[in-house]
Protein backbone atom coordinates (compact mmCIF):
# COMPACT_ATOMS: atom_id res chain seq x y z
CA UNK A 1 0.00 0.00 0.00
CA UNK A 2 1.44 3.36 -1.04
CA UNK A 3 1.61 6.11 1.57
CA UNK A 4 3.53 9.30 2.23
CA UNK A 5 6.64 9.26 4.41
CA UNK A 6 9.00 11.99 5.59
CA UNK A 7 12.76 11.47 5.81
CA UNK A 8 15.25 13.75 7.57
CA UNK A 9 18.79 13.59 6.21
CA UNK A 10 21.76 15.19 7.92
CA UNK A 11 24.48 15.92 5.37
CA UNK A 12 27.78 17.75 5.24
CA UNK A 13 27.19 21.37 4.24
CA UNK A 14 29.17 21.09 0.99
CA UNK A 15 28.51 21.93 -2.68
CA UNK A 16 26.80 19.20 -4.75
CA UNK A 17 25.51 17.16 -1.78
CA UNK A 18 21.90 18.06 -2.64
CA UNK A 19 22.56 17.01 -6.24
CA UNK A 20 23.77 13.59 -5.05
CA UNK A 21 20.73 13.10 -2.82
CA UNK A 22 18.16 14.17 -5.42
CA UNK A 23 20.06 12.26 -8.11
CA UNK A 24 19.68 9.06 -6.11
CA UNK A 25 15.91 9.51 -6.29
CA UNK A 26 16.10 10.13 -10.04
CA UNK A 27 18.30 7.11 -10.75
CA UNK A 28 15.97 4.82 -8.79
CA UNK A 29 12.79 6.41 -10.26
CA UNK A 30 11.52 7.46 -6.83
CA UNK A 31 9.38 10.58 -6.79
CA UNK A 32 9.99 13.45 -4.36
CA UNK A 33 6.75 15.15 -3.27
CA UNK A 34 8.50 17.96 -1.36
CA UNK A 35 12.11 18.80 -0.56
CA UNK A 36 13.44 21.39 1.86
CA UNK A 37 17.03 22.06 2.82
CA UNK A 38 18.86 24.45 5.10
CA UNK A 39 21.84 24.85 7.36
CA UNK A 40 21.46 23.37 10.86
CA UNK A 41 22.46 24.67 14.27
CA UNK A 42 25.95 23.42 13.36
CA UNK A 43 27.13 25.20 10.16
CA UNK A 44 29.11 22.10 9.12
CA UNK A 45 25.81 20.34 8.37
CA UNK A 46 22.63 20.88 6.40
CA UNK A 47 19.35 19.14 6.97
CA UNK A 48 17.36 17.86 4.02
CA UNK A 49 13.72 16.96 4.61
CA UNK A 50 12.08 14.91 1.89
CA UNK A 51 8.44 13.91 1.67
CA UNK A 52 7.92 10.99 -0.72
CA UNK A 53 5.31 8.35 -1.49
CA UNK A 54 5.66 4.61 -1.70
CA UNK A 55 5.11 1.29 0.00
CA UNK A 56 7.25 -0.06 2.85
CA UNK A 57 9.63 -1.68 0.39
CA UNK A 58 10.20 1.64 -1.41
CA UNK A 59 10.76 3.45 1.89
CA UNK A 60 13.31 0.85 3.03
CA UNK A 61 15.11 1.01 -0.32
CA UNK A 62 15.26 4.81 -0.20
CA UNK A 63 16.71 4.70 3.31
CA UNK A 64 19.29 2.07 2.34
CA UNK A 65 20.43 4.01 -0.73
CA UNK A 66 20.61 7.33 1.13
CA UNK A 67 22.82 5.82 3.83
CA UNK A 68 25.31 4.73 1.14
CA UNK A 69 25.82 8.26 -0.17
CA UNK A 70 29.05 10.09 0.51
CA UNK A 71 28.53 13.18 2.76
CA UNK A 72 25.39 11.70 4.39
CA UNK A 73 25.83 11.60 8.17
CA UNK A 74 22.38 10.44 9.34
CA UNK A 75 19.08 9.34 7.79
CA UNK A 76 15.85 8.96 9.75
CA UNK A 77 12.18 8.41 8.98
CA UNK A 78 10.16 11.05 10.80
CA UNK A 79 7.24 9.07 12.22
CA UNK A 80 4.05 11.14 12.20
CA UNK A 81 3.10 10.45 15.83
CA UNK A 82 6.62 11.19 17.10
CA UNK A 83 7.32 14.33 15.04
CA UNK A 84 6.12 17.86 14.44
CA UNK A 85 5.46 18.60 10.74
CA UNK A 86 5.02 22.10 9.37
CA UNK A 87 4.81 23.82 6.01
CA UNK A 88 4.65 27.46 4.92
CA UNK A 89 2.70 28.84 1.99
CA UNK A 90 2.48 32.36 0.54
CA UNK A 91 -0.70 32.85 -1.47
CA UNK A 92 -1.50 35.94 -3.54
CA UNK A 93 -5.24 36.49 -3.94
CA UNK A 94 -7.39 38.94 -5.84
CA UNK A 95 -8.38 41.88 -3.67
CA UNK A 96 -11.80 43.08 -4.62
CA UNK A 97 -14.66 44.44 -2.51
CA UNK A 98 -16.97 41.50 -3.33
CA UNK A 99 -14.68 38.83 -1.83
CA UNK A 100 -12.51 40.77 0.62
CA UNK A 101 -14.61 39.87 3.68
CA UNK A 102 -14.52 36.16 2.78
CA UNK A 103 -10.73 36.30 2.48
CA UNK A 104 -10.40 38.13 5.80
CA UNK A 105 -12.67 35.56 7.49
CA UNK A 106 -10.61 32.67 6.07
CA UNK A 107 -7.38 34.35 7.23
CA UNK A 108 -8.85 34.71 10.73
CA UNK A 109 -10.27 31.17 10.94
CA UNK A 110 -7.03 29.54 9.75
CA UNK A 111 -4.85 31.79 11.97
CA UNK A 112 -2.89 32.97 8.98
CA UNK A 113 -1.92 36.56 8.27
CA UNK A 114 -1.93 39.11 5.50
CA UNK A 115 1.67 40.08 4.78
CA UNK A 116 1.08 42.36 1.77
CA UNK A 117 -1.90 44.46 0.73
CA UNK A 118 -2.39 46.39 -2.48
CA UNK A 119 -5.50 47.75 -4.20
CA UNK A 120 -5.62 44.67 -6.45
CA UNK A 121 -4.02 41.87 -4.38
CA UNK A 122 -3.64 40.40 -0.90
CA UNK A 123 -0.72 38.15 0.04
CA UNK A 124 -1.47 35.64 2.79
CA UNK A 125 1.09 33.71 4.84
CA UNK A 126 -0.10 30.44 6.33
CA UNK A 127 1.85 27.86 8.32
CA UNK A 128 0.83 24.49 9.69
CA UNK A 129 0.42 20.88 8.74
CA UNK A 130 -0.04 20.13 5.06
CA UNK A 131 -3.72 19.30 5.60
CA UNK A 132 -4.32 22.80 7.00
CA UNK A 133 -2.58 24.40 4.01
CA UNK A 134 -4.61 22.24 1.59
CA UNK A 135 -7.88 23.14 3.35
CA UNK A 136 -7.07 26.86 3.18
CA UNK A 137 -6.19 26.63 -0.51
CA UNK A 138 -9.46 24.80 -1.26
CA UNK A 139 -11.42 27.49 0.59
CA UNK A 140 -9.82 30.50 -1.13
CA UNK A 141 -9.37 29.01 -4.62
CA UNK A 142 -12.84 30.16 -5.80
CA UNK A 143 -11.94 33.68 -4.59
CA UNK A 144 -9.08 33.95 -7.08
CA UNK A 145 -5.59 32.62 -6.35
CA UNK A 146 -3.19 34.58 -8.56
CA UNK A 147 0.08 33.05 -7.41
CA UNK A 148 1.28 30.63 -4.77
CA UNK A 149 4.50 29.15 -3.41
CA UNK A 150 5.04 26.54 -0.72
CA UNK A 151 8.08 25.48 1.27
CA UNK A 152 7.41 21.78 1.52
CA UNK A 153 7.38 19.87 4.78
CA UNK A 154 9.88 20.44 7.56
CA UNK A 155 9.90 18.12 10.56
CA UNK A 156 11.51 17.72 13.97
CA UNK A 157 11.14 14.82 16.37
CA UNK A 158 9.18 15.50 19.54
CA UNK A 159 10.88 15.38 22.92
CA UNK A 160 14.55 14.71 23.53
CA UNK A 161 15.33 12.81 20.31
CA UNK A 162 17.81 14.46 17.93
CA UNK A 163 18.82 13.70 14.36
CA UNK A 164 22.42 14.66 15.09
CA UNK A 165 23.04 13.49 18.64
CA UNK A 166 26.80 14.13 18.27
CA UNK A 167 26.45 17.92 18.18
CA UNK A 168 23.45 18.40 20.50
CA UNK A 169 23.65 19.35 24.15
CA UNK A 170 21.34 17.14 26.20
Amino acid sequence: MEKKFVIAILVENQPSVLTRVSGMFTRRAFNIDTLTVGETEDPRYSRITICASGDDSTRKQVMKQLRKLYNVKEVKVMERDKSVYRELALIKLKNNPETRQEVLSAVDIFRSKIVDFSPSTLCVEITGETSKIEAFIALVKPLGILEMCRTGVVALERGSEFLNSDTCVK
